[in-house]
């Protein structure tokens, strides 16, 4: 059985709070790995010309990590979807 959010009545009511918790994993993952996609494509890094400073430094890897969060809040790039759905699979099987 696939289980997506487009569907919550698929979802067993006694495996829902659990369904949200695998969720909520899936999406603090890829949130984390859109962030480390990011800021290896140099967003978030200082100019060398007018730069901000020390306090630009010390701000932009929050600045990456909270655009990568809305990001996935937004949709994201469908990882999360496929990590639910394998966590899920994982421990619920067919239920």
């Amino acid at each position: 059985m696939e289980i997506t959010q487009a569907t919550p009545q698929a979802i067993n009511p006694a495996h829902a709070a659990r369904a949200q918790e695998l969720r909520d994993v899936a999406k603090a993952f890829e949130a984390s790995f859109l962030a480390e996609m990011l800021k290896a494509s140099g967003l978030g890094k200082s100019r060398s010309e007018f730069g901000g400073g020390a306090g630009e430094d010390a701000f932009s890897s929050m600045m990456v990590d909270e655009q990568a969060q809305l990001m996935v809040e937004r949709g994201g790039i469908g990882l999360s979807e496929s990590i639910f759905q394998s966590l899920w699979a994982r421990e619920f099987g067919n239920d």
